[in-house]
């Protein structure tokens, strides 16, 4: 098959992971696979994706632009007449959208769409004009691929897509990485600690800047939480758009030394590994890769309680789940459990026993695939 994966944005978020992992397992099936990107694209994916024919179309970008949108959905219309593919597979909103409706440029190919996450709100005016922009789409969509249960229930609640139409597929990762993840050689450095000085309690933020994300917010909180204290440290992994804002708070709030800023890292293994807690706190997830990570390397994990999360975090069991709307919640559970040695070691134990063996690249690309020739 001639498979096409369209994304808004190919950036170092759990769309774009997951996505590349599919076209990974793709090419190595035989398949020739092609991968269109807007104008936000990290310049390391070129390296990472061999075999994987990548188009860029800077037409098309993250936020509303009315003349912008259509002129990528004229680029995707030529770009997919001239590719001819078998399956146009969309990813996250806007490639969503213009990429379904472009589609049609590709006569009998299978259009499918990636359910990354639970539907956005965003007020009532953007909520019903989005809302009518899904349904319409959902119209020229044989089938869509959630990334949970939760996530595939809630699309369908909202009345955009049938129930008949939509699949599970947990996200793929190489779980054995995180399994036998080690700290990395540059930790002292990370925590700001000089030789034969006490180690601080770390607790890690793995996301990408993005609003939702809600570091900002999370700062406030976990500023509130710590106080005065000196013998703890949040480490923040990642880039994205709200990073200068996080910046900012951290200057303002004084918590320069006890937060830090690690920046995009490629390995994730050994940052979890160095932590004694994982925390994430979003307002909006699908089925969060970094869950599931956290539980393969054996981390406890404190994150507010989204839609589908316990499906991977067992409240009381690996990690703690606080109400949605409360941060300063998540940021004293955060630092309740730095201080409790023995209760910590007891989520300790049971993240690393929760099963997550569904959520490996084979499972990903083997039941991905099969979908696109079931939906023939």
């Amino acid at each position: 098959m001639h498979i096409v994966h369209i994304l808004t944005r190919l950036l170092r978020g759990g769309s774009e992971e997951n996505t590349a992992a599919t076209c990974l397992w793709q090419v190595a099936a035989g398949h020739r696979v092609t991968l269109i990107h807007g104008c936000d694209a990290h310049s390391g994916w070129r390296a990472e994706l061999p075999g994987v024919e990548i188009v860029a179309r800077p037409e098309m970008v993250h936020a509303i632009r009315p003349a912008d949108d259509l002129r990528a959905l004229a680029a995707l219309r030529r770009t997919l007449k001239a590719l001819a593919p078998d399956v146009v597979h969309t990813h996250q909103s806007k490639a969503g959208l213009l990429g379904r409706m472009a589609a049609s440029a590709a006569p009998g190919a299978r259009v499918v769409h990636g359910l990354h996450i639970a539907p956005a709100g965003g007020g009532r005016v953007p909520s019903l004009v989005l809302g009518a922009a899904e349904r319409a789409a959902a119209r020229r969509t044989d089938l869509f691929i959630a990334v949970s249960d939760a996530v595939g229930a809630a699309y369908v609640d909202a009345g955009i897509c049938p129930r008949d139409r939509v699949r599970c597929v947990p996200s793929g990762m190489d779980l054995d990485r995180f399994r036998h993840g080690r700290p990395p050689a540059d930790l002292a450095r990370l925590l700001g600690v000089r030789p034969g000085r006490p180690v601080p309690k770390v607790a890690l933020m793995l996301a990408s800047f993005e609003p939702r994300k809600r570091h900002v917010a999370f700062l406030h909180a976990f500023a509130r939480a710590l106080g005065p204290r000196r013998d703890v440290r949040l480490l923040l992994a990642g880039r994205g758009p709200e990073e200068a804002r996080a910046r900012a708070a951290v200057r303002d709030l004084g918590l320069e030394g006890r937060v830090v800023f690690c920046e995009h890292r490629t390995d994730p293994e050994a940052l979890l590994a160095a932590a004694d807690v994982s925390v994430l706190a979003s307002a909006r997830e699908g089925l969060p890769r970094v869950a599931v990570q956290s539980m393969a390397a054996g981390c406890p994990m404190v994150a507010c309680a989204l839609p589908g999360l316990d499906e991977i975090v067992h409240d009381g069991t690996s990690g703690r789940l606080v109400p949605p709307d409360d941060l300063n919640a998540a940021a004293r559970e955060t630092l309740a459990l730095l201080d409790a040695d023995a209760r910590r070691a007891v989520l300790r134990r049971g993240a690393a026993a929760t099963d997550v063996s569904a959520w490996t690249i084979e499972t990903l690309g083997a039941r991905t695939t099969a979908l696109y020739e079931a939906a023939a």
